[in-house]
């Protein structure tokens, strides 16, 4: 009974202190006036975004500055701040809950704030969009105050590390005052964005020991945010976070190899799959290669191909860029195949056609009846196997221009920020997510219901792994859950499940006790240990869920051709695709027509010898190897036409490279060797059979 009348005393005195008190904002100063007297005032650049409207709690007054509310205490000190992922809109401190609203680009989110007095803090997960405005804001308020406010600043606002960095400049040749500068500076709560770039400017302030800490915070805060290495980070989100690529990139010019360690390292551990990381990798092991240390740079170099695991088609992190240039490479080949078949085809036929379009009026004015003219078309020349080739040919090429179309928009897809902000879920992420349009199916279900799983809504995550249709991944996620409400003998049975159908998969793998070894797994380790691992989609989950693969694009045109632009998302695919499908049905139906009289007797006229030569295949088109050796040959020649300035998009190899031209040369000296060796037996061939027909007569 003591208790709860001292209880009820102690919060009488909590809400009668601030009577009075009346806390407003005039322009951008936050005034804390109590009836005519002005007890404090704080005055905010414009530069740190709106103000929200003040809401006092006790004898607390909360006020939104951007995407920060600050927390002050009855004489105007600073006692919190809270970090928030977007603007604050509003505060509410009604019914002794404080509760804030923040509204970004296209969404808005509510957060419900533990007031000072029992702790402080955001009771829901955080997630910041890769928005330098947000991320940098601390760093950014810093910078605002000039040198001669800077002591006023750092006393105002301590709970802003990037102040006493400031001071610890300002201090350069007093040890002592640097050191409690940098002291201070660790002393606090920081998101990790924050936490790097704190971890940049000591290292530059010549503080290699505290940059570390302040580094390992960083890592600690995004594995409690949600954020893993499995998911892939975008150059600009990286940028948002901090940067560390770009002043790992400043190390290593610098030679600083010892310190680049350190922050590669920290790279490799929350975000190996970032975007430009593989060739930093590679760069960093060629720098120690050229130290002579050699087992390190291999070290990473094996680092990079462990990388390739779950990327399409097992490329590695440029996978949809070099599935683009292969789709398009492959087009080119085609298109050049089918190019040179039809010119030597038509070279050979082009006397016995002229021969036997005079009577229709000649090779031109034939076409006034077209019906009788199209039985002397050149392809209508070639035997039916040649014009099965071609034929062949023909359907490649609409099968390529359509992966090309498929792997265009699956590379752009799979670039939308969404994907590539290191975790998923969040205000942010999920209106982001669903600007994608996510193709239903279990892949779809899988990101979506891991999102909501971050979020720590289990129901909704549990109702999307329905969805999904038995996908282990998906199995191991709904385990996860299990054990999260005490079902062990649930969730072990589920992993179990999840590993049978799957043996590759690393977090069901974990959670039974086993060490796959994977980048995924040994964060999981380090930095959120006796934790279940959840199982995050790969790159071919991922093109599958935002774009289907490529029967699905198939499937599309077969039922619609003439949105094929719409489909392929570019009109002049589009075209081409439908120009391809009318040519394949074209040569289809020339299968099913007998050659016009005489073509037997076409010869080999001179201009179609030519073409033979200079075309390797392109006259053996009777035999499948004919076709094999003018495709090597399209193929050569689409990868190598770069180096002439005639294609405007890089091939998956890459011609300057000295090793790779001389292999493509290698490839089209074969082409034509062999080529010219099979022609000048067929020349024999003719030569001979021309000579016992003349003895015949």
């Amino acid at each position: 009974m003591r208790g709860t009348r001292r209880s009820l005393l102690l919060a009488l005195a909590l809400l009668g202190s601030g009577v009075g008190a009346e806390p407003v904002v005039e322009g951008r100063t936050l005034r804390d006036e109590d009836g005519a007297t002005l007890r404090w005032a704080r005055t905010f650049p414009v530069a740190l975004g709106e103000l929200s409207v003040p809401a006092t709690l006790g004898d607390t007054v909360y006020l939104g500055v951007g995407p920060v509310v600050y927390a002050f205490g009855p004489q105007g000190q600073t006692l919190a701040r809270y970090d928030l992922p977007a603007p604050v809109s509003t505060l509410d401190s009604s019914g002794g809950n404080l509760r804030v609203s923040v509204r970004g680009d296209g969404y808005e989110e509510r957060f419900t704030l533990t007031p000072v007095q029992t702790g402080g803090g955001v009771q829901e997960r955080v997630v910041f969009p890769p928005d330098p405005w947000v991320t940098g804001w601390l760093r950014r308020a810093a910078a605002l105050p000039p040198e001669e406010a800077l002591a006023q600043a750092a006393a105002e606002f301590p709970l802003n590390p990037f102040l006493a960095v400031r001071e610890a400049r300002a201090a350069r040749g007093n040890r002592l005052a640097e050191l409690r500068a940098v002291r201070r500076a660790l002393s606090g709560e920081l998101p990790f964005p924050a936490w790097v770039q704190l971890a940049a400017d000591l290292d530059a302030l010549g503080f290699p020991a505290a940059a570390d800490v302040a580094l390992d915070r960083a890592r600690r805060d995004a594995a409690a945010r949600g954020y893993d290495p499995e998911v892939r980070v975008s150059r600009e989100a990286l940028g948002a976070y901090g940067n560390p690529s770009g002043y790992v990139g400043t190390l290593l010019s610098q030679g600083r190899l010892a310190r680049a360690d350190v922050w590669l390292r920290y790279l490799r551990e929350l975000h190996p799959r970032f975007e430009g990381g593989d060739a930093l990798y590679a760069r960093y092991a060629s720098l120690l290669e050229a130290q002579g240390r050699g087992g390190e740079a291999e070290e990473w170099r094996q680092f990079r191909r462990e990388l390739r695991a779950g990327t399409l088609y097992n490329l590695g992190p440029q996978a949809p860029d070099l599935v683009r240039a292969a789709t398009r490479t492959l087009t080119l080949a085609l298109l050049l195949a089918l190019g040179a078949a039809l010119l030597t085809l038509t070279a050979r036929a082009w006397r016995a056609q002229g021969v036997q379009t005079r009577p229709l009026g000649g090779r031109w004015r034939g076409w006034r009846r077209p019906l009788l003219r199209l039985r002397h078309t050149s392809v209508l020349y070639a035997t039916w196997t040649e014009r099965l080739g071609l034929t062949v040919l023909a359907a490649g090429l609409v099968l390529a221009l359509a992966a090309w179309g498929w792997a265009n928009a699956t590379a752009a897809r799979l670039q939308e920020p969404a994907l590539n902000a290191g975790t998923y879920g969040g205000g942010w992420g999920a209106a982001r997510l669903g600007d994608l349009g996510l193709r239903p199916g279990p892949d779809a279900a899988l990101l979506s219901g891991l999102a909501a799983q971050l979020d720590g809504d289990d129901t909704a995550a549990r109702t999307r792994y329905a969805q999904a249709a038995g996908d282990p991944c998906a199995r191991n996620n709904l385990a996860v859950i299990a054990q999260a409400r005490g079902d062990a003998p649930q969730a072990r049975e589920g992993y179990r499940a999840a590993l049978a159908e799957r043996p590759d998969l690393a977090a069901a793998a974990y959670n039974l006790g086993l060490d796959p070894g994977t980048p995924g797994t040994d964060f999981q380790r380090a930095l959120r240990p006796g934790q279940p691992r959840l199982c995050f989609p790969d790159d071919r989950s991922l093109a599958r869920a935002v774009s289907g693969d490529l029967g699905v694009t198939l499937g599309r045109l077969a039922g619609e051709p003439l949105a094929a632009g719409e489909t392929l998302g570019s009109p002049r695919l589009g075209w081409a695709f439908l120009a391809a499908l009318v040519l394949v049905g074209a040569l289809a139906l020339s299968l099913l027509v007998p050659r016009p009289a005489g073509a037997a007797q076409q010869g080999r006229p001179l201009l179609y010898r030519l073409a033979a030569l200079l075309l390797p295949g392109a006259a053996l088109l009777d035999s499948p190897w004919g076709g094999v050796l003018l495709l090597a040959w399209g193929g050569a020649v689409a990868t190598l036409l770069p180096l002439a300035g005639l294609t405007r998009f890089a091939p998956p190899l890459n011609p300057a490279d000295p090793a790779v031209r001389a292999a493509l040369l290698a490839v089209l000296l074969a082409t034509y060797a062999l080529n010219t060796v099979v022609l000048v037996g067929a020349e024999v061939r003719y030569a001979r059979d021309r000579r016992r027909a003349a003895r015949a007569e």
